[in-house]
């Protein structure tokens, strides 16, 4: 069952071999972030040219990174990002994140979502990493209504959110997980379709694996 979005923010010439378990997985995978420079970057890099190509012939969806700074980041600077990420690595999807969750900014990502529709973005993922208003789930297929620890997740439950129509997704990010924690059930327990929770902490957490995906040593 296709339960993980994958965030991993590691080059594929540097961690070739956590690449290729992520592309072994893709029985498993809703999706894949794609993430080369803290976005797309200011030219096509090969390495995430050949591993995005991999994941779409794995059947995987591949979804650019973009950040859009709460709302603060020009809507051109993201329209930007969405069509490089489109034209160089053939993106089918966009992951949008640091997204606003008050309803105010709303319609700043509903202008983000026809232009994301516009240059042929299939899947739209939203990550406020906390509940937003429920407005969002008029044009995005994930939410992402947590990021942060496992002793957070674990202790504090998201806040859940209504009214959420059956063609959006919750998704859950975890960090910081020990070995033998359940995150998974978790998740599901809590309404999260899809999840991603690894071992890493500070201030890259994403450029680890789950455990179940760690390639052998």
């Amino acid at each position: 069952m296709k339960t993980l979005l994958v965030p991993y923010y590691e080059h594929p010439a540097v961690r070739p071999a956590e690449w290729d378990a992520i592309v072994t997985a893709a029985p498993r995978l809703y999706g894949v972030v794609l993430n080369p420079a803290s976005g797309p970057g200011d030219r096509p890099d090969p390495a995430f040219a050949e591993i995005a190509a991999r994941l779409r012939d794995a059947d995987v969806r591949v979804l650019g990174y973009t950040d859009t700074a709460y709302g603060r980041r020009p809507h051109a600077d993201v329209v930007r990002d969405l069509s490089r990420h489109r034209d160089w690595y053939q993106a089918d999807g966009a992951f949008l994140d640091q997204v606003a969750s008050c309803r105010t900014e709303f319609a700043h990502y509903q202008r983000l979502a026809v232009a994301a529709w516009g240059v042929g973005c299939r899947t739209l993922a939203l990550n406020h990493g906390t509940a937003p208003h429920p407005s969002y789930a008029r044009i995005a297929d994930v939410l992402v209504t947590f990021e942060g620890t496992w002793t957070t997740y674990r202790d504090e439950p998201p806040q859940p959110l209504p009214d959420v129509g059956p063609g959006t997704r919750l998704c859950h990010l975890v960090y910081g997980v020990p070995p033998g924690a359940d995150p998974e059930r978790l998740a599901r327990a809590r309404g999260a379709a899809v999840h991603c929770a690894v071992p890493g902490v500070g201030d890259h957490p994403w450029g680890t694996l789950p455990h179940s995906l760690e390639p052998a040593r």
